[in-house]
């Protein structure tokens, strides 16, 4: 078997070899400490110790308040008085608190939450580890749910997920339920189940990524201000509609996972962790530590036990109860760094290793994957680390994080400027092959064009950046400009460049295929609390009159026909030209990004075994293209020499500017030459 490249193999990396293995001590150390050289899996189960629980004879509910000196369950079935009935006690010797009650005192869809006091103050707080939280209409006040349904959900697709193998390449539909429907309005869990899980299949794609599931009081947070991190955002649905959600994807084949925020948490008090218990330091730094001045928002203390015992059953939770098939862990560059990483552009390696780094929040990355990967083995961790850290998804016993893959976050970036700052004539060829390759020899990338970070509020989707107002009235299937000529053409391209030479996985937002128009934009005060840019116009996906629906094809057909099996192989990088063309995986990727140039008989350099058959490429009419080369054709290699007695196999090809086009090689029909 090949060995994988190690982290300390970069000879770049000697220098601060003892602080890398320092580290990876220090982690491993903190496990035993926490699970006394047992299973951290199984340690992470805080969340059935926690929370309100029925059991034999009745209900049990306990909650971690180290400074409360009282608390109350409050809800209907107390009348939302304080009683003494309803009065938590606390374990001797311990900060936690416990109330046992009767079987037949609190029931199934009961309206509830606490009531804690300390020494100076009381305020009413939602439980830390309630499953299911929901939002009053009226008060938009939220409460805890008594959620104890008589008939568990019952799974019946586990079976259906292919097994994770060494050719598995995660394909992910990055998504947001609320945001998935046509209509103004927040979109649910049942609707996304079967209106929107088809068209991902049918797109191609194998892994579905949610986004915002952790419950959340502010919609337009995207759900990145978590207030309850156990409980599934009752806005979409309930907990037995999100389980059918993902039971049905499994049965279609598709993996699930969710964006998981253990990043911060929501500032709020009554609804989230801040203050809970009187203190702003019992889950967070104490201080400005404690608080993400860009975010605005309450920063984790990673080195507290119980903070850990908290966000380490979050991760085995999601798994368990869920059945999600791993996570993308959001904003780990700003865990990883007491700055957040802020303004950093991470030059040097020394960056990493000149006391920056929050070296607790590092042991928190490495046992959530240990926790996460030992809980279940086939699961799926993705970092979305800005920084560049070396080690974030290298194994955990090479000195890594542990994580599977790393957001390429670079790549978006690059295609940005491109489009926007520098002019096509001034394309370089070897940049953009350094751009869509470069990454670390022993981590594992998730390539893509662009996220839902690149179209929120105050950005534009690439194709909008692009064509802009043109999309509005431009976009008709028999209409053409410049704008949106120039727009189409790149979209395509892009998209099928950054695919192809993505060496581990490949990433795209919801509706970002076809080319969605315009921004995202949640329901706010400043736009009138509209819904009108916060859902996906599927329609124009589905209008052959449209230039949507040319997009979206070419999506569906590179996703569904590109493999990864061989690094890709450089053939032509030609600056002045503007082309770029590739081998990989017995399928020659050519590429023509000048402008207004087109090339007849260019010479591609190809390698040995066979002729070369035309397979598709982006001037199709069908993809929204002019139609400028003969679908289907052969073509036959010959010999060409380049220095002394040295030959090459060369084709020559028509290609048009602005145009991508792949083909395959296919058992020879002629001698070369001939």
């Amino acid at each position: 078997m090949e060995r994988r490249p190690s982290l300390l193999d970069d000879k770049y990396l000697e220098p601060y070899a003892d602080a890398i293995r320092g580290r990876r001590d220090n982690a491993f150390r903190r496990a035993h400490e926490l699970a006394g050289g047992g299973s951290l899996a199984d340690w992470a189960s805080a969340h059935e110790y926690y929370g309100l629980h029925r059991v034999r004879g009745g209900w049990v509910f306990r909650e971690w308040a180290p400074n409360a000196t009282d608390i109350y369950l409050v809800g209907d079935f107390s009348k939302w008085r304080l009683s003494n009935k309803f009065r938590l006690r606390r374990i001797k010797g311990r900060d936690v608190f416990e109330g046992k009650f009767p079987a037949d005192a609190i029931r199934h869809g009961q309206f509830y939450r606490l009531q804690v006091k300390w020494s100076g103050g009381e305020g009413e707080r939602i439980p830390a580890y309630a499953r299911r939280v929901v939002q009053d209409p009226a008060t938009m006040l939220f409460s805890a749910q008594v959620w104890e349904p008589a008939k568990p959900y019952r799974w019946l697709n586990d079976a259906s997920v292919p097994k994770r193998g060494a050719d598995f390449r995660p394909l992910v539909y990055e998504a947001h339920v609320g945001m998935a429907t046509e209509e103004e309005k927040v979109g649910t869990y049942a609707e996304f189940r079967d209106l929107v899980l088809p068209r991902i299949k049918k797109a191609g794609y194998n892994v579905v990524q949610l986004m915002a599931v952790m419950e959340h009081p502010y919609y337009g947070s995207f759900g990145y201000h978590v207030s309850s991190f156990f409980a599934a955002s009752s806005r979409f649905g309930t907990p037995e509609e999100l389980k059918s959600l993902v039971d049905t994807a499994h049965g279609m084949g598709l993996r699930v996972i969710m964006d998981l925020v253990h990043s911060h948490a929501v500032k709020n008090e009554r609804d989230g962790l801040s203050r809970f218990d009187g203190t702003d330091y019992q889950y967070f730094h104490s201080g400005p530590k404690g608080w993400h001045r860009a975010w605005d928002s309450r920063c984790f203390d990673y080195g507290k036990t119980d903070v850990l015992h908290f966000l380490l059953s979050n991760c085995r939770y999601w798994l368990d109860e869920f059945h999600f098939d791993g996570y993308r862990f959001d904003g780990v560059t700003s865990m990883l760094y007491w700055d957040h990483g802020l303004g950093e552009a991470f030059t040097n390696y020394g960056m990493y290793f000149n006391g920056s780094m929050d070296d607790d929040a590092w042991a928190y990355l490495q046992l959530a994957n240990r926790v996460i990967h030992e809980a279940k083995p086939s699961a799926i961790t993705i970092a979305e680390d800005v920084s560049g850290m070396p080690g974030c998804a290298a194994p955990v016993e090479d000195c890594g994080l542990g994580f599977d893959y790393r957001m390429a976050m670079g790549i978006p970036d690059y295609w940005f400027r491109l489009a926007e700052k520098v002019r096509d004539e001034d394309w370089n060829m070897h940049g953009m092959w350094y751009e869509l390759t470069n990454k670390r020899a022993e981590e594992s990338v998730v390539s893509y064009v662009e996220s839902h970070d690149q179209a929120l509020v105050g950005g534009k989707s690439f194709i909008f950046q692009m064509i802009d107002a043109d999309m509005y009235y431009g976009m008709g299937a028999d209409q053409h400009s410049l704008a949106v000529d120039r727009g189409i053409a790149i979209h395509k391209m892009a998209r099928l460049a950054t695919l192809a030479l993505s060496r581990y996985a490949y990433l795209n937002f919801m509706g970002n295929e076809f080319g969605h128009p315009e921004w995202i934009d949640f329901p706010r005060a400043e736009n009138g609390w509209s819904y009108r840019h916060a859902r996906r116009l599927w329609s124009l996906r589905d209008d052959p009159k449209l230039q949507f629906k040319a997009l979206g094809d070419w999506d569906e057909k590179i996703v569904k026909s590109v493999r990864r099996r061989e690094d890709p192989i450089p053939l032509v990088r030609n600056d002045p030209d503007h082309v770029l063309a590739f081998w990989r995986d017995g399928y020659l990727y050519v590429f023509n990004f000048d402008p207004a140039r087109s090339y007849t008989d260019y010479g591609v350099m190809v390698p040995p075994g066979g002729d070369y058959e035309h397979v598709y490429d982006s001037d199709e009419k069908r993809f929204g293209g002019q139609g400028r080369i003969a679908c289907g054709q052969m073509y036959s290699p010959e010999q060409v020499p380049v220095s002394g007695n040295e030959v090459v196999l060369q084709i020559k090809l028509y290609l048009p500017a602005r145009t991508a086009m792949v083909l395959r090689r296919v058992p020879r029909r002629r001698t070369p030459g001939a």
